[in-house]
């Protein structure tokens, strides 16, 4: 019998169930799964060259264009979270002597900054605080990009997007867009408004795991990307190879890289229920929701972030941390006696806010009364601490 060389043993943990508490997300994301959307996950494994998947592959590019209101052919969902689908628009669209100009209104532009940089072979990369600098920003800097967030989860704005695109178009600029948090919950038309990169995510109001990101190119992003000198520094989010594999451009779907099947599956479910309930009646759900949240907060009186109700991301509500608490204890109160998940800030709202998110499935009157009944009792049971 041979001597075993194993030298580490089996570790324990994992000779142990899986458990996973049952809670209520209702921070910036993700959210809460539905049982459909689960089943959907938990189907069979097919290959990912498989006809059965690449009509599932079809019917996702579909249910993003409806998301969208787009009909740009170059659609699909990258193999990754939003995260992934901001770096494969900035590594397509940016290469060497371009200049991109980033709208800051909290955390995820200065991502796509700190990722602009990171490329290493812009001329120039250069931000502006306020969407109402555009303009000057547009004719100073001659940008071939402008990226802007629609919906901040790390502040709760909404961002304005009309007249952008049109703006951007006039200074020979493209307009990329990130709306993670705000897709499916507040109005946006990739068309109507002249958007060419749109992104999102799939674990917010579609109410998927994370792991996959609808994203969509306009023509003139389309035609950008032909032109560049050199190939997109990325492989993996390359998206002439991406575009190909989603059945874009008309020729025979090559492979490109083993997709995560299960998460299409999911992401497919997803926006089949965004289609069934209807894009005006998700975004009046999470309009009226968000209103009877903000009116909550208001009379156990706490303050809100955002000044102006039509500045409020519908999704993700932002409350400044009552004086004199520590907002580590309001969420762990909430945690561990309501099995129930809020998030403090992120990034410039650290230590600042409260955040609450009412996103898809979430998105409900009752949730609504749940949050501001678990808040009143961590308001009255928190001990006040010197931050």
């Amino acid at each position: 019998m041979a001597t075993s060389l194993l030298h580490i043993p089996p570790p324990q943990m994992l000779l142990r169930p899986l458990v996973v508490p049952e809670r209520l997300l209702l921070g910036p994301g993700p959210s809460n799964v539905p049982h459909r959307i689960q089943a959907a996950g938990g189907r069979q494994l097919l290959g990912h060259m498989h006809p059965e998947v690449l009509q599932v592959m079809d019917e996702i590019k579909a249910g993003i264009q409806y998301a969208f209101q787009t009909q740009n052919q170059l659609t699909l969902a990258i193999s990754g979270s939003g995260h992934c689908a901001m770096e494969a628009a900035l590594f397509n669209l940016l290469e060497c002597g371009d200049t991109i100009l980033v709208a800051i209104n909290g955390i995820w532009g200065q991502r796509a900054a700190d990722i602009a940089r990171r490329l290493g072979m812009l001329g120039t990369v250069r931000w502006h605080g306020r969407a109402e600098g555009t303009r000057f920003g547009l004719v100073q800097h001659k940008p071939s990009v402008l990226f802007i967030t629609h919906g901040e989860s790390s502040t709760g704005v909404l961002q304005p997007l009309e007249g952008l695109g049109e703006l951007c178009h006039r200074h020979g600029c493209l307009l990329l867009v990130d709306a993670v948090a705000s897709l499916g919950g507040a109005p946006i038309f990739m068309d109507q408004q002249e958007i060419d990169v749109l992104y999102s995510g799939s674990q917010k109001v579609l109410n998927s795991p994370p792991g996959s990101a609808p994203i969509s190119f306009s023509e003139r992003a389309r035609e950008k990307v032909l032109r560049r000198k050199m190939k997109p520094p990325s492989f993996y989010l390359d998206i002439g190879w991406l575009g190909n594999y989603w059945g874009c451009d008309g020729e025979p779907r090559r492979y490109h890289h083993t997709a995560p099947i299960n998460s299409f599956f999911s992401l497919r479910e997803g926006l089949a229920m965004l289609a069934e309930i209807g894009l005006e009646s998700s975004w009046e759900r999470h309009r009226a929701n968000c209103a009877r949240l903000c009116q909550g907060l208001l009379n156990l009186g706490l303050e809100l972030f955002v000044k102006e109700e039509k500045g409020r991301l519908p999704t993700i509500t932002t409350v400044r941390v009552p004086e004199g608490y520590n907002w580590k204890d309001i969420t762990a109160f909430l945690m561990d006696n309501h099995a129930m998940e809020i998030a403090g800030g992120l990034g410039p709202t650290v230590g600042k806010v409260l955040r609450i998110g009412l996103m898809g499935c979430n998105s409900t009157s009752e949730n609504v009364n749940r949050v501001l009944q678990a808040l009143r009792d961590a308001l009255s049971s928190c001990h006040r601490s010197r931050l």
